[in-house]
C-alpha cells in the first residue's frame, strides 16, 4: 500500500475544496443568523409603543431571547471563521447583502433610537427647534415608543442628520418614517461598500478581507441596518472623504469636495471631528512640509467650514449642536472604560463611608487623556510621514550620484530594468501594491508587512496613505475607548476605518465581536443587569491592558507610526 501523499497540487487542490466549504458553512450559518435575528425582532423587538419592562416582559419574551442569542451566535461565529478574509470581494460583498436581506424586513433591532430620531426630525419640521426642546415638550405624536430617559433631552446630533431626519418624516406616519430612516442607514452603508475597496487599495490591504471585516460584521447588519442609527450615514460620509483625499491629495478641486464630505459627517455626529487632524495629513500632496500642510490642509478646512456653516444658516439651526452633546453623557453604563473605572472608586468609596462622585471626575480625565493621546498620534503620524520624505530623497539623491536618472544605475539600461520589474512587482501602476485577482476577477492588495526589506519594497504612496488612515483609525478607537458612554454601534467607527488599513486584525475584530453580544432585541443592555460585575471587570481588563503594554518589548524606532498594527 503507497504511502505516497502524492503531488503537491493535490494537497493545494484539497486544502482549496476545504476552504471553500469552510466558507459556504460560514455563508448559510450567517444567513440562518440572520433569520434568527430577525424572527426575535418581532417577537420581542424594539416595536413601536411604550417601551417593555423588560426583555422578557412579553408573552413571546423568553422565545425571543432565545432566537436572539442563537442568530448572534452564528453571525458572529460565522463573520468570525473568515475574519482573515473572504474567498474573494465579490463573494464578501455578495454574502454580506445575504444577511442584509432578512435584517431590512425586521422592526427596530437593540435600540430605539430610531424613534427619537423620528421625533426629533417631527419637532424640527414642525418649526419647533430640537437643540433647546426636547420631544416631549414638542408634542411628537410618537413619544411613547421613545425611551423615557431621551424624551426631555435636547438632540445632540448635527443639523445635517436632524435635516434628513425631517425629511424622513415626509412619509406620513410613523411606519413611512422608520422606512424613511432604515433607507438612509442603508444609503450610509452602501456608500461606505463602494469606497472600501478603492481605500484598501491605497492602503495595500486585501479588498477582500477589507469587505469581509468592515460590511458582514453583524453590527452592521443588527445596528446599522436594522437599527437604522445615523452611524451608518457617518462611516459613509467618512470614508467617501478619505477616498477622494488618498487619491487625489494636493488637488484644490478634490480637497474642497472632500471638505464638503467630511463636513457632512460632522454635521451627523461631532465624532468625525477627531479623523480631520488625519484627513489633513492625507491632503498634502508632494513632499510634507508644513508650507504644504497649511496649504493643502487649509483648502479642506476650508471645504469644512464652509459646510457647517451652510449647512447651520441653512437649517436656521446654528451652533446649538454643540450644547446639546453635553446630555449624550447622561447615561452611565460600565461597557464605557471610563465609567466603569469610576463605579469601582465609588463602590471603594462608599464603603469606606465617603461621598461618591468619581465618575464624572474619571470622565473629565479621560476627556483629557484622549485630547493628549490624539495630539501624540498626529505628531507622530507627521514626523513619521516627514521621515519618509527624507529617506525618499537621500535614495533619488544616491541614484542620481551613481550617474543617470532617478532609479537608473550607472550601466545604461539597467536601472530602466529594475524599474520594469518593480512596476511589475507593484501591480503594474504607480501608487499599487502587488495584487493577486479574487476568485470573482477583482483584485485584492497583499498585505504589506512590517520588516525592513519589505518597507524597501512599499510604494510609498502606499505608505503615506497608509499612515494617514492609520490615524485616523486609531483616533477613532481611542474616542470610542475614552468616551463616556459606549453603545455596541459605536464599534463600526473605528471598524470601517481599520478594516482597509490594519495589517493585524485580531485586536479590533475581537472587540466588536464582543460588542455584539451586549444588547438585547427590545434595546435593553447586559450591562442593565451586570452594573457591579460588569465594573469590576471592565476595570481588571483595563489593568491588564496597562499592564501589557508596559511590559511589551519596545519596537525598534523607523519611520513609521505603528510597524505591528
Amino acid at each position: 500500500m503507497s504511502t505516497d501523499p502524492g503531488p503537491p497540487t493535490a494537497g493545494r487542490a484539497r486544502s482549496a475544496r476545504a476552504r471553500s466549504a469552510r466558507a459556504r458553512s460560514a455563508r448559510w450559518a450567517g444567513l440562518v443568523g440572520a433569520v434568527l435575528l430577525t424572527g426575535a425582532g418581532w417577537l420581542g423587538g424594539a416595536l413601536p409603543g411604550p417601551p417593555p419592562p423588560g426583555p422578557v416582559g412579553t408573552p413571546a419574551g423568553w422565545a425571543a431571547v432565545g432566537c436572539w442569542a442563537a442568530g448572534t451566535v452564528l453571525l458572529v461565529g460565522a463573520w468570525w471563521s473568515l475574519r482573515a478574509g473572504a474567498p474573494s470581494t465579490g463573494w464578501a460583498y455578495r454574502t454580506a447583502g445575504l444577511w442584509l436581506v432578512p435584517l431590512l424586513f425586521a422592526p427596530p433591532l437593540a435600540s430605539r433610537d430610531i424613534y427619537s430620531y423620528a421625533c426629533q426630525g417631527w419637532a424640527y419640521a414642525a418649526g419647533h427647534d430640537p437643540y433647546t426642546t426636547g420631544v416631549a415638550a414638542a408634542g411628537c405624536p410618537w413619544l411613547d415608543s421613545v425611551a423615557p430617559i431621551w424624551r426631555d433631552t435636547p438632540a445632540p446630533y448635527g443639523p445635517f442628520f436632524l435635516l434628513l431626519a425631517a425629511a424622513a418624516t415626509l412619509g406620513g406616519g410613523l411606519v413611512g418614517v422608520l422606512v424613511g430612516l432604515r433607507v438612509l442607514a442603508v444609503v450610509g452603508v452602501l456608500l461606505a461598500a463602494r469606497c472600501l475597496p478603492g481605500l484598501a487599495r491605497s492602503a495595500g490591504v486585501p479588498t477582500r478581507r477589507a469587505a469581509w471585516l468592515a460590511l458582514a460584521s453583524p453590527l452592521v447588519g443588527v445596528h446599522l441596518v436594522a437599527g437604522a442609527h445615523n452611524d451608518a450615514v457617518l462611516v459613509g460620509l467618512l470614508l467617501a472623504g478619505l477616498l477622494v483625499l488618498v487619491r487625489r491629495p494636493g488637488r484644490p478641486v478634490p480637497l474642497l469636495a472632500a471638505g464638503v464630505l467630511l463636513g457632512l459627517a460632522v454635521a451627523v455626529k461631532a465624532t468625525a471631528l477627531v479623523v480631520l487632524p488625519f484627513a489633513a495629513l492625507a491632503a498634502v500632496g508632494g513632499r510634507y512640509t508644513w508650507r504644504a500642510l497649511l496649504r493643502d490642509g487649509g483648502r479642506l478646512a476650508a471645504g469644512v467650514l464652509a459646510t457647517l456653516v451652510g449647512i447651520s444658516l441653512l437649517t436656521g439651526l446654528g451652533l446649538g449642536w454643540v450644547a446639546g452633546l453635553a446630555r449624550s453623557g447622561d447615561s452611565e453604563q460600565w461597557t464605557s472604560p471610563p465609567t466603569a473605572i469610576g463605579f469601582v472608586i465609588d463602590y471603594g468609596l462608599e464603603a469606606a463611608g465617603a461621598a461618591a462622585g468619581a465618575v464624572p471626575v474619571i470622565r473629565f480625565v479621560a476627556m483629557l487623556l484622549l485630547a493628549a493621546f490624539l495630539i501624540g498620534l498626529w505628531w507622530r503620524a507627521w514626523r513619521s510621514l516627514r521621515r519618509l520624505d527624507s529617506g525618499g530623497q537621500r535614495g533619488e539623491d544616491r541614484r542620481r550620484g551613481e550617474g543617470g536618472r532617478p532609479g537608473e544605475s550607472g550601466r545604461p539600461g539597467e536601472g530602466r530594468q529594475r524599474g520594469k520589474n518593480r512596476r511589475r512587482g507593484e501591480g503594474g501602476r504607480r501608487g499599487a501594491v502587488a495584487a493577486r485577482p479574487d476568485a470573482d476577477g477583482g483584485r485584492s492588495g497583499a498585505v504589506p508587512q512590517r520588516s525592513s526589506r519589505d518597507r524597501a519594497t512599499v510604494p510609498r504612496d502606499v505608505t503615506r496613505a497608509r499612515l494617514a488612515l492609520l490615524g485616523a483609525g486609531l483616533a477613532l478607537a481611542a474616542t470610542v475607548v475614552l468616551a463616556p458612554v459606549f453603545h455596541p454601534w459605536y464599534a463600526t467607527w473605528p471598524l470601517a476605518v481599520l478594516a482597509v488599513v490594519a495589517t493585524r486584525t485580531t485586536w479590533f475584530v475581537l472587540p466588536a465581536a464582543v460588542a455584539c453580544f451586549l444588547t438585547l432585541p427590545d434595546g435593553t443592555t447586559l450591562a442593565r443587569y451586570t452594573k457591579a460585575p460588569g465594573a469590576v471587570a471592565m476595570t481588571v481588563l483595563v489593568l491588564a491592558g496597562l499592564v501589557w503594554a508596559t511590559r511589551r518589548p519596545r519596537v525598534r524606532k523607523g519611520p513609521f507610526l505603528t510597524p505591528s498594527v
